[in-house]
């Protein structure tokens, strides 16, 4: 079982502090893997067996539990030594109904460190949201990055780095398609059957949604576009033109149950004169090149798209908040804040053409404050500095 140190980190860092830590994130990305390195943690540090209570409701063992009080009545029969401190770990949670209503008495009620996994945003819906009002933190999980990536192939020595990135960029990183490798014909079955589970089990029946068809050609048309400027007007019209009739309110809700799966990300635009969110033109990023890729085959893959949107995840795994930037008529890739940072990205897959880099220089010299900003290409080049705008090769970056 490999590590995912960035994450295990943050749980071990928020190890019996008085909140529900919640693992978000996409189907098979590896949240499950993550429970149980931390419940290893928890017994190499001292914590006896008997006082973690590790449960899997996708898993038959626990198919009896499906209500509230099936689900307190199981747990409360397993807290031995009341004075004594124990540990809960429960996986896809989301399968129990009103499942919140057990986790919130027993924070309340019992001595324990509760963690709980989920694989779509609904896990902290408003009403939980409420319930549960600033006693909860949320780890949000991805597929590996190409840093992780790298770690668990690293007995693939015959392979160099630009080949193992090239492999990345074709299948992803969800965990499990490392193992396939050995097998690769077995890779797009694999990815085709995640797909469908997500869009089936944390979209179709999650959301009651009445037309499956509609809802997969908006997703290939993410797909197909990704880093592009999308508008419901764009997808109502493309779809339109394919012989598909439908009206706005239901390309955005389709769009957000996406998102709430985590199969999609939205990238807002910020004015960066008027210091304002704009409330149209977003870009949208998906989760992993794998399942891209099997959404669209590799035809039509714009190169500068895929790696922004590479960058656009690993800048979320990093912690920060990732907007487009537009000044005057001109638009920077990404800007990334936190708390008391600010940097500003553009991404091209090469700027040796001189026209390109001056395209690629030219929102970034028009931004007047001193925060830092980056030109991310694949170009190796001894230029990296243009008037203070660094450029920087794309796998150095993902690998810092």
């Amino acid at each position: 079982m490999k590590n995912r140190d960035l994450y295990l980190t943050q749980l071990i860092g928020f190890k019996d502090k008085p909140l529900i830590k919640v693992i978000t994130g996409i189907r098979r990305c590896g949240k499950s893997t993550l429970l149980s390195l931390f419940e290893n943690h928890l017994i190499a540090s001292g914590v006896d067996k008997d006082h973690i209570l590790r449960m899997n409701f996708e898993s038959f063992e626990f198919d009896e539990i499906s209500s509230y009080k099936e689900l307190h009545t199981y747990i409360k029969e397993r807290l031995k030594n009341k004075n004594e401190r124990h540990y809960i770990l429960l996986d896809e949670v989301q399968q129990v109904s009103s499942w919140e209503k057990v986790i919130n008495s027993f924070l309340v009620d019992a001595n324990v460190d509760i963690y709980i996994t989920g694989s779509n945003a609904y896990l902290l819906s408003s009403e939980l949201s409420t319930l549960l009002s600033g006693r909860y933190v949320e780890i949000k999980m991805q597929p590996l990055s190409f840093k992780e990536y790298l770690d668990f192939t690293e007995t693939d020595e015959n392979v160099n780095l630009q080949e193992k990135f090239n492999q990345y960029l074709k299948f992803g990183g969800l965990p499990i398609v490392v193992e396939l490798f050995d097998n690769p014909d077995t890779i797009g079955p694999f990815l085709e059957g995640i797909y469908n589970t997500v869009l089936m089990k944390d979209v179709i029946e999650r959301n009651g949604v009445r037309d499956a068809t509609l809802l997969e050609s908006i997703l290939k048309f993410i797909a197909a576009n990704i880093g592009s400027i999308v508008s419901t007007k764009k997808i109502s019209d493309y779809l339109t033109s394919s012989g598909r009739k439908t009206t706005s309110d239901t390309i955005d809700n389709y769009l957000k149950m996406l998102e709430n799966a985590f199969i999609i990300y939205k990238a807002n635009r910020y004015d960066l004169k008027g210091k304002m969110f704009l409330k149209t033109l977003e870009k949208y990023y998906i989760v992993d090149m794998g399942i891209r890729n099997q959404l669209t085959g590799l035809r039509n893959t714009d190169y500068g798209h895929v790696l922004e949107n590479l960058v656009y995840l690993e800048l979320l795994r990093r912690g920060y908040e990732v907007t487009i930037g537009k000044i005057g008529p001109l638009e920077v890739d990404f800007v990334a804040t936190k708390t008391d940072e600010k940097v500003y990205y553009q991404v091209s897959a090469t700027i040796l053409d001189e026209k390109t880099r001056e395209r690629e220089l030219r929102p970034l010299e028009s931004i007047s404050d001193n925060y830092p900003k980056y030109i991310l290409t694949m170009d190796q080049s001894i230029f990296n500095d243009y008037s203070g705008i660094k450029v920087k090769n794309i796998i150095d970056f993902l690998l810092e």
